[in-house]
């Protein structure tokens, strides 16, 4: 029986594809408050990310002919990073949790990103309200973030729980399910249809053990 379910926040339980559209609704805000001869939108800006997502700001300021400095660029990813995001929760996130809740199955988060951007998305969810344990990596050091073992050794710690009945939840190949090499806790791929990784190969070949394309399903997992 898993007794706790750790799950990885962006893709996971939120849209990456959600906040990026909202850093991009609040840097077009201030480029309006600043440029009123101009008119910036955030679905333009978000055109160009899709286009490539590199140097996307860059890019916008030089369609509009606006001479700009290295300092100007880094102000607007400022406001991108640090801008209170209008997301939510995927629709099958509180259902699972509720359900977890009643067979008394405790929850974590771990989640790699920037402390400030990280932290903006876990207030804005009002995630503490449903996660018992909150862990942003960045808040231990960048050299921790996944998948080095430190977070999991942190909340195995504070669970009180044998590894073997800890399952994690994620959807990066290249990071999420290597836990498995030093740990034998149970790993869950969700597949969310505009995730980030989708289409990442995985890192040593270390896949997930269970593979599911919704948050309900696991669940059904919790046994094993």
């Amino acid at each position: 029986m898993k007794k706790v379910v750790l799950f990885d926040l962006d893709d996971t339980l939120v849209s990456e594809d959600s906040y990026i559209r909202s850093g991009y609704r609040a840097v077009c805000d201030y480029l309006n408050h600043a440029f009123r001869e101009y008119e910036f939108n955030e679905s333009h800006l978000y055109e160009l990310y899709t286009a490539d997502a590199k140097n996307v700001f860059n890019r916008l300021l030089e369609e509009y002919d606006i001479a700009y400095e290295k300092e100007d660029i880094l102000k607007l990813v400022q406001i991108y990073r640090t801008h209170m995001p209008v997301i939510s929760f995927y629709d099958d996130v509180l259902p699972t949790l509720f359900a977890m809740k009643k067979k008394k199955v405790r929850c974590g988060i771990i989640s790699d990103g920037y402390l400030e951007t990280q932290s903006a998305k876990v207030e804005a969810l009002h995630a503490e309200r449903y996660f018992e344990k909150i862990i942003l990596t960045e808040s231990l050091g960048r050299e921790y973030w996944k998948p080095h073992p430190k977070a999991f050794e942190l909340m195995q710690e504070y669970f009180a729980v044998p590894f073997e009945e800890m399952m994690y939840v994620g959807d990066n190949p290249r990071k999420d399910f290597l836990i498995q090499k030093t740990y034998p806790i149970y790993t869950v791929r969700i597949i969310r249809e505009k995730s980030v990784y989708l289409n990442e190969a995985y890192e040593e070949g270390m896949k997930e053990q269970k593979r599911v394309t919704s948050l309900t399903e696991i669940i059904n997992l919790l046994e094993g």
